[in-house]
Order: structure tokens, then sequence, then C-alpha cells
């Protein structure tokens, strides 16, 4: 495993991206299309960028790293915060499938009205029906802020 010592080292961070001293290049390996997350080698390792610069900065890695603003390509330090995994899946933004346009919004057939469902502690609680979908959308959001805290996304 790569250490903060080996990485400063080697490396210089600038603007949320780190460089190799030897040459000014970017530290970056080719990504396949199917990564999600920036890749670099280390000493013929390859680790996710995000992470070495989390490690660059504070000298450990915590085992869930969450990009605040949900950008993967933002590696900038002041964007990198550490999260549980729950934490992580609640920066989300909405899933591709929503077809209310309102993230934790969706039609409830048996209802005949817009549900607001949220998750909670790892559990679904139904917030309430509503007619109106902008009311749940709004609804959902107050939701989002009481329950997920820094970690509500809209």
């Amino acid at each position: 495993m790569v250490t903060q010592e080996r990485l400063k080292e080697l490396f210089e961070y600038k603007d949320g991206d780190l460089y190799r001293k030897k040459d000014g290049k970017l530290a970056r390996v080719k990504n396949n299309p199917k990564q999600r997350y920036e890749r670099m080698t280390v000493d013929s390792r390859i680790y996710r960028v995000h992470r070495m610069i989390f490690l660059y900065h504070n000298g450990y890695l915590p085992n869930v790293l969450d990009h605040i603003d949900g950008n993967r390509k933002n590696n900038k330090i002041e964007n990198l915060r550490i999260a549980t995994q729950q934490q992580n899946c609640l920066n989300r933004i909405a899933h591709k499938n929503n077809r209310s346009g309102y993230k934790n919004v969706h039609w409830a057939n048996g209802m005949n009205k817009w549900c607001v469902l949220i998750n909670v502690g790892g559990k679904r609680k139904v917030i309430d029906y509503f007619e109106d979908i902008e009311l749940a959308g709004l609804v959902a959001q107050e939701a989002r802020n009481k329950f997920h805290g820094e970690f509500a996304r809209h």
C-alpha cells in the first residue's frame, strides 16, 4: 500500500490533480470507458486518483470517500469528504428511469397520487401522498434536508 510520504516524494498536488515530479506530467492511466473514476499508477499499482489525493493531504485512507458535488472528475481536496456507504448513496442524482422529474417522488398507482419516499437509516419511509407533483417535489426536498443533512442532493 502506498503511503503519504511516497506520494509526496513522487507527485505534486495542484488544483485537484497530481503531477509527476520527474516530468511534470499529469498522473493518469488511460481510462477504460467503463471505469467510473479516474485512475493512476504508483509503483506499478493502479489506484483511484481521488483516493490518492485524499491520502496525499491527510495521511490515511477511509473506506469510503464522497465527491461533494457528485462530479467524479472534480478531485479537488475541498470536494472530497469521508462518508459511509449509505451517505455516499444519498448524494446521488435521481435515477435515469425517474419519471416524475423529482428525486424521491414516484407515482403510487394504488393511491392514484404522487408518493414521497425517502431512505432514513437504511429503511424506506413514506413521507406522504400528493395530488400536486410540484408540492411533492418540494416536500421531498425538505425531507432530504431533514433526514440526509449535508449529504442531501437535490
